[in-house]
């Protein structure tokens, strides 16, 4: 079977036997070159990291010019609305690549998936609405897509167990950082409370910091750890 989004993707593979994967998604505009860099700097050996290229699209937010972006966005608040055909098809597309690594012997288990943003937003509603059990899940100064079909809509999910990792800039211009916490409260209403970490790092605004790449790289090393 033919994963469209997995022959484009940059794949950092393993310098050992690869017993795990982490699949990484990128914000809006953006491609997986740049999250394939990020990935770099935190690789562990035995892991595989694949960090696919969103479609180019037009992006109502931005003028309905055409850009990388998983989905349509509208707006960025909580009460924007949504583009929920293209949400629910982005996640389709991301399940693939997860059974097409399981199909070629990574345990479901033993993948954690994550992103940034938008990619981030899409890590947790396709995780969410998997039944894949899931090793993980990162979703960096993001929010949940779609978060009013919640919980109804992780009925069949196999990630009521899975951990969370979620990190947010305190000067995020773009998502507020308010919209990351009420995303990790509506979070514990869906997940074990337990599994969900939500860490907050001040004077960081829309990107990435060190102290967050090692946060992850430690949440990886704990779920994936070496068999």
């Amino acid at each position: 079977m033919s994963v469209p989004l997995l022959s484009e993707a940059v794949t950092l593979a393993g310098t050992e036997k690869e017993t795990a994967v982490v699949i990484f998604l990128h914000g809006l505009g953006d491609t997986g070159h740049g999250w394939a860099d990020a990935m770099t700097s935190i690789r562990l050996p035995y892991i595989k990291y694949i960090c696919p290229h969103a479609p180019r699209i037009p992006v109502t937010l931005n003028m309905k010019m055409t850009m990388p972006s998983w989905f349509d966005l509208i707006g960025l608040s909580p009460e924007s609305p949504e583009d929920e055909a293209g949400i629910k098809r982005a996640a389709e597309n991301i399940k693939a690549i997860i059974d097409h690594e399981v199909k070629n012997g990574i345990p479901s288990n033993r993948i954690i998936l994550g992103g940034f943003s938008q990619g981030g937003a899409l890590s947790l509603y396709t995780a969410l609405t998997s039944q894949q059990q899931l090793a993980g899940v990162v979703g960096l100064s993001c929010w949940l897509p779609l978060h009013k079909s919640f919980p109804q809509a992780a009925s069949g999910s196999g990630n009521k167990g899975t951990p969370i990792l979620q990190c947010h800039g305190e000067m995020d211009p773009m998502i507020p950082v308010q919209f990351g916490a009420m995303t990790a409260e509506k979070l514990k209403t869906i997940v074990s409370p337990q599994n969900v970490t939500f860490r907050t790092y001040p004077g960081l605004m829309h990107s990435s910091c060190p102290q967050e790449m090692s946060a992850v790289k430690e949440f990886i090393e704990k779920q994936l750890p070496r068999v």
